[in-house]
């Protein structure tokens, strides 16, 4: 079993509980991509078999989430796990102020990664050192808002949409946006609907894991995003064996681009890259899929 499997994570359950869930259920390599908190809900993207070979190229994708904010109130955690730590006062925010607000955000912007987080400091994570009651510098980091929306539920709680890049801290954005408004908050509940290309309706829910009624996403389809160069049978069977001298006869390509080479019977041969003053690279190759037996 080759390929992507889009899990609609329920709350309460770790990712690593998904993998293993889904590891012990199919029977074949897993991973995930783009790690979700516990209480956090969504698309957690799951390479199956051959395609953990392909999440290196699926790791940058943006992401979008949407989720509420508790004004009013802060969290040693920056979300509902923690302990409340400060309380202020919350100021009166119209739809105008709060469109200011959101505006804010968008574009590139610097975001310093919160101690509760898996990030690792001499091999410990962030969050064990946290529990310690120890904390430590964090280097910032350049993310990117594409959009965000902001809509008051009532005087303490605000429902967001966001569209970020890879390595945003939804929870330190939940914080930030409190404090452009005047007073302190935290994440209440956080739920994520796209990742890169894939949406919740590609999302399949552990029960349907468990009655095998998931649904799966080839590794050409997956690689959507990604030009693709089309083989004949010769050429198909050189790429799978990693014969660079085959790479002299593609044409074009753009420094540290990726591409795709598919086999002439459709499946995934390849990915290579663009590496400049070098030109194409085999990044991974792939062995030609086994016809099923029943």
């Amino acid at each position: 079993m080759n390929g992507l499997l889009i899990v609609d994570k329920p709350a309460g359950t770790t990712s690593a509980q998904v993998v293993q869930f889904v590891k012990r259920r199919l029977r074949c390599k897993t991973g995930h991509l783009g790690t979700l908190d516990p209480f956090a809900t969504g698309i957690l993207p799951l390479c199956l078999g051959e395609g953990t070979k392909i999440a290196q190229f699926l790791n940058a994708a943006d992401k979008e989430y949407i989720g509420s904010v508790r004004l009013g109130e802060r969290t040693d955690t920056g979300d509902p796990t923690g302990e409340i730590v400060e309380r202020a006062a919350i100021p009166d925010l119209d739809d105008d102020a709060l469109a200011m607000t959101a505006s804010r955000f968008c574009g590139t912007q610097r975001q310093t990664p919160p101690m509760y987080s898996a990030l690792k400091r001499q091999g410990t994570p962030l969050y064990k050192l946290a529990r310690q009651g120890i904390e430590v510098e964090r280097e910032d980091r350049e993310i990117f808002i594409s959009s965000l929306t902001l809509k008051r539920v009532d005087r303490a709680n605000l429902d967001f949409k966001v569209s970020c890049s890879k390595g945003t801290y939804v929870r330190v954005l939940a914080e930030d946006i409190a404090q452009a408004s005047g007073t302190v908050g935290y994440l209440t509940s956080l739920r994520r609907t796209r990742f890169g290309e894939f949406g919740m309706n590609l999302a399949s829910t552990l029960d349907d894991v468990a009655d095998g009624r998931f649904k799966m996403i080839g590794m050409r389809e997956a690689l959507g995003h990604v030009r693709e160069i089309v083989l004949d049978e010769v050429a198909s069977r050189r790429a799978r064996r990693g014969d660079a001298p085959l790479l002299q006869m593609l044409t074009g390509g753009q420094p540290d681009e990726i591409a795709k080479l598919v086999a002439a019977d459709g499946s995934l041969a390849a990915v290579v890259t663009m590496e400049s003053g070098r030109g194409w690279r085999f990044a991974r190759v792939f062995p030609a899929p086994q016809p099923i037996t029943v």
